[in-house]
């Protein structure tokens, strides 16, 4: 993770980026979300609502500096690409304790203009991440993370970058990845962006259920919508590897 980190930091300073890395472990971050993330006190200790008092707490300039810091590089940043981990299923912890308003319910959010992607390495090779391997179809874990998280906070969301299984695999195998991420690296920002139904597919009336208009232009499509929301049919392949699909 570390040499895919560097890599992309020279990549893209080559190209004349401003770049500026958060290294979480380093800086000591603290992932879980509790009270401390907020200062002044809460509203209300007895029956204590993390989502609604951070949602105060930002909107009265009352969260903590940690968190203060990494908003303003987000404020700041045309695009942000996590580079983590997976293994056991697990991978990413995104806090929304620094994203609080979403594009899914507003579309003014201010994540909007920017894009974000998941760069991860795994500790299985691909197959085990398939249809038919013990880990279960890539595409399902992914879902949530890139719809759930970033999609669901506004961000326009690029394909991953997926490095299968590099602590056992030959040392030429981990370079040709190196390579391959700096080659998707010259044009990342002009790739076509994975494809989310939009808000005004679903009706929010009716507890947020796609449209009959919407259904019945599907109804007779080999596949679902899209991973999550398949409408019964075979999930559509890649549909979260993919730009486009």
């Amino acid at each position: 993770n570390a040499a895919v980190k560097d890599a992309a930091v020279a990549a893209l300073t080559a190209q004349d980026w401003t770049v500026e890395v958060s290294d979480l472990y380093s800086m000591k971050f603290k992932a879980a979300a509790t009270a401390e993330d907020i200062t002044g006190g809460v509203k209300n200790a007895e029956n204590f609502c993390y989502a609604d008092e951070i949602k105060l707490a930002w909107e009265e300039g009352r969260l903590v500096d940690d968190i203060k810091k990494e908003q303003d590089k987000l404020k700041e940043a045309d695009l942000i690409i996590f580079q983590v981990v997976s293994e056991w299923w697990k991978c990413l912890v995104v806090q929304l304790r620094c994203v609080h308003i979403t594009k899914s319910f507003n579309p003014d959010s201010k994540m909007s203009d920017k894009k974000a992607m998941l760069s991860f390495t795994t500790d299985c090779p691909e197959s085990v991440y398939s249809a038919t391997g013990i880990n279960g179809d890539i595409n399902v874990t992914l879902w949530p993370l890139q719809k759930g998280i970033l999609n669901y906070c506004g961000f326009q969301v690029l394909a991953p970058q997926i490095f299968w299984d590099p602590a056992h695999v030959p040392a030429e195998a981990r370079s040709s990845m190196l390579e391959s991420w700096r080659t998707r690296l010259q044009n990342l920002c002009e790739e076509v962006l994975l494809y989310f139904a939009p808000l005004d597919y679903f009706d929010k009336e009716k507890g947020f259920q796609l449209k009959p208009e919407v259904h019945e232009k599907y109804a007779s499509r080999e596949f679902g919508l899209t991973v999550g929301i398949h409408m019964g049919k075979p999930l559509p392949a890649n549909s979260q590897l993919k730009a486009g699909v």
